[in-house]
């Protein structure tokens, strides 16, 4: 039986050689993830060389997606890694390039002290540390906080201010230089971190284009301004992702779910792909098995209609992570073959007839003729792609 829904893996330290690669292709990745905000131009290189060649040999169909860093601000060095900050102490956040120490840590953003007011609620390391700014120095570059929940604060941990508008450019100079790079690795797909606005996906898809690719530029959907004008970013993307980390983190995580669901259904209704992330398999970074709600979520997400799920820590740096990738291949596959009269009604939805698109018809036919004839393939003629990703958007039986 072929699984429909496709498997994105994070590749990381625990994966990053060729044997892991092989293992990884085996028990079920379909796209390999390119986490550009660690790791050097080399390792990236050398991975998709591995991915390319194993890929090759066993005859298959690997896609490979840079996933750019995106304005992330992200705690700088921490002394010995990592240092113990307790709940009601003072903690100073600066931007000076310093090592970190229990009482004050550096972070690789200087405008933060001019965006953040007193009262503002900073979280790090999605969320597992909570600060409250006490008072501010734009001057120094410094902000004094309380910590008002505490734990062991890494080095390179993700810092986010929900409500708070950031001033700062959607794609950065890194942005940039890793975009011609991996462009000319001959990547696949390109994911933009925190879009906000359909101008963002513009700007990226032609430096894209300028580079002479024809990569599918993949819009991220971590931050609550994206929401209102979610159906914009959709039309001018080639695909979207539902990044629940930092999603999670900048709105109540009791609205993901909903979200979710929502950007799900305007995909499907739209012919995008979409691709749900984040803590999928989480506790599978230290554990052989899932979580019966971790289970469920994945199980949900495909139901829902999602075209594919993504692990990121479980294969990036877990202890198990082609188990990760084979429980995943499981799920999907009990889903599609236990309910697939709902898996196909997700997308097998008469076109809208008033808007009189002419391939989106023929799209529609052609899903219901091979379905009514038995077909065992649909083969397209096609220039560009469009055709055959009209016609999976009715999500046919057959390849």
């Amino acid at each position: 039986m072929i699984r429909h829904t496709k498997i994105v893996c994070t590749i990381g330290p625990a994966t990053r050689n060729e044997e892991s690669i092989e293992r990884l292709i085996d028990v079920g990745m379909n796209v390999a993830r390119l986490n550009f905000s660690h790791g050097s131009h080399q390792d990236h290189k050398e991975t998709v060389d591995w991915v390319r060649s194993i890929a090759a040999k066993k005859g298959k169909a690997i896609s490979i997606l840079m996933d750019l860093q995106g304005p992330k601000i992200r705690v700088g060095q921490m002394k010995e890694g990592a240092q113990k900050v307790e709940a009601g102490q003072e903690l100073i956040i600066t931007s000076s390039d310093i090592e970190g120490t229990s009482t004050i840590i550096p972070i690789d953003f200087p405008e933060l002290p001019r965006d953040a007011s007193v009262g503002d609620t900073i979280l790090i390391d999605d969320g597992l540390l909570e600060l409250r700014v006490t008072a501010k120095d734009k001057g120094k570059g410094e902000l004094t906080t309380e910590v008002v929940v505490g734990g062991l604060l890494k080095s390179r941990k993700g810092v986010n201010l929900p409500n708070v508008a950031i001033q700062t450019s959607p794609i950065t100079e890194k942005d940039f230089e890793d975009l011609k790079f991996g462009l000319s690795l001959g990547v696949d797909f390109v994911a933009l971190s925190f879009v906000r606005s359909p101008r963002e996906i513009q700007e990226i898809v032609s430096r894209v284009r300028a580079e002479g690719s024809q990569a599918g530029v993949i819009a991220k959907i971590e931050k609550p301004e994206a929401i209102p004008v979610i159906d914009d970013i959709i039309e001018e993307s080639d695909g979207i992702m539902v990044a629940r980390g930092d999603l999670g983190i900048e709105i109540p995580s009791e609205q993901v779910p909903i979200i979710q669901k929502l950007i799900i259904d305007r995909c499907r209704a739209a012919g995008k792909p979409v691709i749900t992330a984040t803590q999928m398999l989480d506790s599978m970074i230290s554990n052989p098995r899932p979580t019966r709600a971790e289970s469920s979520d994945v199980a949900n997400a495909i139901m829902d209609g999602t075209d594919a799920v993504m692990l990121s820590g479980e294969t990036a740096a877990g202890e198990y992570p082609f188990e990760s990738v084979a429980v995943m291949d499981r799920i999907a596959r009990n889903v599609e073959e236990n309910y697939p009269a709902l898996y196909n009604s997700l997308g097998f939805k008469k076109p809208d007839w008033e808007e009189k698109q002419v391939i989106e018809s023929v799209a529609y036919s052609c899903v219901s003729m091979a379905e009514n004839v038995g077909a065992v393939a649909i083969a397209t003629i096609t220039h560009s792609g469009s055709t055959a990703r009209r016609i999976s958007k009715f999500r046919p039986n057959v390849p």
